[in-house]
């Protein structure tokens, strides 16, 4: 599917023709008889998705038109780039990687590194999972009395995450003291409960929303993504619009043009009917490596489902992972092309990159080097990416390649936008809930039991008498050799 190119109109296309059976065979490929055969229940499903919207759920379809909100974090982020040359991002899973996924893609690669006045924005450092090491590093690093926290969480739930912010706030705290710490805090959270809302209310600290209704993996476009990505500099109101491009390029029920509903109908029948158990996004640019990280827990949480929507067990999902062209050329590569055929492998093409390097003419010492001469990295990296898919092809291992003009806010937006309603198809051709991560919440409570919280003593009992069952199959290598 390509859309014609204007301002307000989706820019991206996808090629899937080495994933059918035209080119990699049928045992491999999707034929057109079973794409065709999709069809019916896409638009039922298709239907039954925007009466939800409609009714006021699916509400994630609604975060390109918060014009007020945009307004709002845009006046903040521009006193912030200002105020503060250190900004700590406190979350995890949703709450942060939508938002390292777009800085990552349109600022400086280095930014951390750019001198204040040449970088935009204050340096970014974040907090996510609780390794103390990397911790105590964050903090020993920024510059506190010029540091703004923002944690998120809609809950306040995530243990990770409030123990994080805990730490940081207390050594803010004893850099600061207590009341300019309270203008150096910002929370992102529920607007009306929580345990983080109790505490930003209690303590007077700024904040931002976290949408109702919708899940955490799926606030890319709220408040969750584009508060850390405007301190970052990056122009949200054009994020917002690819989105709305690609929310206004979606509103077919054709599988064939719709391309949410064609990348989910490949995806699905790769799986279910080719043995494709695994899904693999491969960008040719380092800058949409976090998006394709983005992408692998929007994939995973939400159609990895044990029961079905009508209550049978189905254990439903397709394993995604990421990879970056050219460098896993030369790590996964030889896995994909003659390991199991198991893997249904999604390239990202970019049409133009936003610099040029030519590369020199090799010395005359290394002829074999000439076919080098008069080139340009771009331009290899892109053949790189043809020659894979070619190779891949030839190997009979399906595969398809989206293609972006260039890296761009307008560009992120309709990726982010473009796999959301490609996630929510696939886990009604799954007959799955793409909403909720039910398998979460067993190492959590878990989690809670043995950190001692109140209520979870049973839990923590069985958790015990567990490990005490497993001593007799435990291997050390004290006293061996």
């Amino acid at each position: 599917m390509t859309s014609t190119a204007t301002p307000m109109s989706s820019r991206l296309s996808i090629d899937y023709y080495n994933a059918t059976a035209h080119a990699v065979g049928d045992r491999d490929g999707i034929t057109d008889e079973q794409i065709d055969g999709l069809s019916g229940r896409v638009a039922t499903e298709h239907a039954r998705i925007h009466a939800e919207h409609q009714a006021g759920e699916q509400r994630w379809m609604n975060l390109p038109d918060d014009m007020a909100l945009v307004e709002e974090i845009e006046a903040f982020a521009a006193e912030a780039r200002e105020r503060y040359t250190d900004f700590i991002l406190v979350g995890i899973g949703g709450s942060s990687l939508g938002a390292l996924a777009t800085i990552q893609a349109l600022a400086h690669p280095f930014r951390n590194m750019q001198p204040d006045g040449v970088r935009v924005g204050p340096r970014l450092f974040l907090l996510d999972n609780p390794d103390p090491e990397k911790v105590r590093a964050t903090l020993e690093t920024v510059d506190l009395p010029n540091t703004l926290i923002s944690v998120v969480s809609k809950s306040g739930q995530t243990a990770e995450t409030m123990a994080n912010f805990l730490v940081a706030r207390e050594a803010l705290v004893a850099a600061v003291g207590e009341e300019q710490a309270v203008k150096q805090i910002v929370a992102t959270t529920d607007n009306t409960s929580g345990l983080l809302r109790v505490l930003a209310d209690s303590a007077g600290y700024r904040t931002f929303p976290v949408p109702d209704g919708v899940d955490g993996r799926q606030t890319v476009l709220s408040a969750v993504g584009l508060l850390p990505a405007a301190l970052a500099g990056v122009d949200i109101r054009q994020l917002l619009a690819g989105a709305a491009a690609m929310r206004a390029a979606t509103q077919g029920d054709d599988i064939r043009t719709n391309p949410a509903y064609l990348l989910a109908a490949i995806s699905y029948l790769a799986d279910t009917e080719h043995g494709k158990s695994m899904l693999v996004t491969m960008p040719y640019a380092d800058a949409l490596y976090g998006l394709a990280d983005w992408f692998r827990q929007l994939w995973a949480e939400s159609l990895g489902k044990r029961l079905g929507t009508d209550g049978r067990e189905v254990f439903a999902g397709q394993t995604p992972i990421k990879a970056l062209g050219a460098i896993d050329q030369h790590s996964q590569i030889q896995l994909y092309t003659e390991g199991p055929n198991d893997k249904l492998i999604a390239l990202v093409r970019v049409g133009g990159y936003r610099s040029t390097v030519a590369i020199p003419n090799p010395p005359a010492e290394t002829p074999e080097l000439s076919y080098l001469a008069n080139g340009e990295l771009g331009q290899l990296l892109d053949r790189e990416l043809s020659a894979t898919a070619w190779a891949l092809r030839e190997a009979k291992r399906p595969n398809l390649t989206i293609t972006t003009p260039t890296i761009d806010a307008f560009a992120l937006g309709e990726f982010f936008y473009l796999h959301q309603l490609q996630t929510v198809m696939a886990g009604a051709l799954y007959g799955v809930n793409p909403f909720g991560q039910p398998g979460v919440e067993a190492g959590k409570n878990a989690t809670y039991a043995l950190m001692g919280r109140e209520g979870y003593e049973q839990l923590r009992t069985d958790l015990t008498q567990s490990v005490q069952g497993s001593e007799a199959y435990r291997l050390t290598a004290a006293g061996q050799g």
